[in-house]
């Protein structure tokens, strides 16, 4: 029987690469950019009939906390925490891990990103379910990794070997060991992944029990493993959190773990998959108009074409012998940029006043 599955939902950032959309105090997950729904909204409820709510932990920051408990009313109140200090993914994990060792020092434990955009529910647990039987059975760190739709380098890539067939299951071909994690290519080597057939986007997600992953750190973390301990010792929670957390190593989990484990699995996804790292990437859930101009609202557009706008409160937006532009509105701001540009928005928010970051 499988053990208890347990999820972490990574829910920081820096809320710059959609300003003015976004700020510091509400980045991409906090945004409904896509749907009714902000992101973190629907990763929670993606979850729902996999995992309890009493069982999902929400990693946050300081300065986002606010907006994601009000965001999550009827969330329980302690399970959202917030990060003390920015100390990148491997410390995040670290502290997702330890508040599940604390409670099942045997469970199955997710990560997730909370700022994806998933539209199949049913295949994205099915999923998880397989990648939670795999990482019981076999004892080992299990990624989900993405079939790439085109040359894409802006994410990182599995390279994946053999097949890993699993007793309880007759998944033909889902899972397969990873033989290497490859960082962002060039466009060349994006091109040379797809026709080698055996790489996978790298998303983010991970599923293994908590005696696995606690094992990995031990071997090649062992100042997050003793944070892990500390954080695991009775009524010890908060305190090491606060005296601990700030002084823990900047590091990716990536770097800080996957890369240097001897044993790891990929089970390919079954579900669609986004990452809308950009407002171009937005741009394809819009309504267009015959001239490929895309709007999350009604606009007018005279002699214009291939524009992107988003409009956060009805203002009337009308365009006259422009192109390729990106224009956003929100109360205080307005941006406009030419959307071949927009990978520079966050060069552009570094100059703005602190207010308005």
């Amino acid at each position: 029987m499988l053990k208890p599955i347990y999820a972490l939902v990574l829910a920081g950032g820096s809320g710059e690469r959609f300003w003015p959309l976004s700020r510091r105090a509400r980045p991409k997950q906090l945004l409904r950019l896509v749907s009714n729904e902000t992101l973190l909204e629907e990763t929670v409820a993606r979850l729902e009939g996999l995992v309890s709510r009493e069982r999902i932990l929400i990693l946050t920051n300081t300065e986002q906390e606010r907006a994601v408990r009000k965001l999550l009313r009827c969330f329980p109140t302690e399970n959202i925490v917030a990060e003390p200090a920015k100390r990148d993914t491997a410390a995040a994990v670290a502290l997702g891990t330890g508040w599940v060792a604390a409670r099942d020092h045997g469970a199955i434990m997710i990560v997730l990103p909370a700022d994806h955009v998933i539209a199949n529910r049913v295949a994205f647990q099915e999923t998880l379910a397989l990648a939670a039987d795999a990482a019981e059975e076999t004892g080992e760190l299990v990624t989900v990794g993405i079939k790439p739709t085109w040359a894409c380098p802006g994410f990182g890539y599995i390279e994946h070997g053999k097949p890993v067939h699993l007793r309880k299951r007759s998944d033909k071909d889902a899972i397969h060991r990873v033989l290497r994690f490859r960082e962002k290519p060039n466009l060349d080597l994006a091109e040379s992944f797809l026709r080698k057939g055996n790489f996978r986007w790298n998303a983010g997600m991970f599923v293994w029990s908590v005696p696995t992953v606690l094992r990995e750190f031990n071997r090649h973390a062992p100042a997050l493993a003793d944070f892990i301990s500390q954080l695991c010792a009775p009524e010890n929670f908060e305190k090491a959190l606060c005296d601990r957390f700030s002084k823990l190593p900047r590091i990716s989990f990536d770097y800080a773990i996957m890369e240097k484990a001897d044993h790891v699995l990929v089970v390919e996804a079954s579900f669609d998959w986004d990452d809308i790292g950009s407002w171009r990437a937005v741009a394809n859930y819009f309504e267009k108009d015959q001239q490929g101009n895309a709007a999350n609202r009604a606009i007018t557009a005279v002699d214009s074409s291939n524009n992107i706008v988003f409009e956060e409160d009805g203002t009337t937006i009308a365009l006259l012998g422009v192109r390729d532009l990106i224009v956003v509105r929100t109360k205080d701001a307005l941006l406009v940029c030419h959307r071949h540009e927009a990978e520079k928005i966050k060069e552009l928010v570094g100059k703005l006043p602190p207010e308005l970051q």
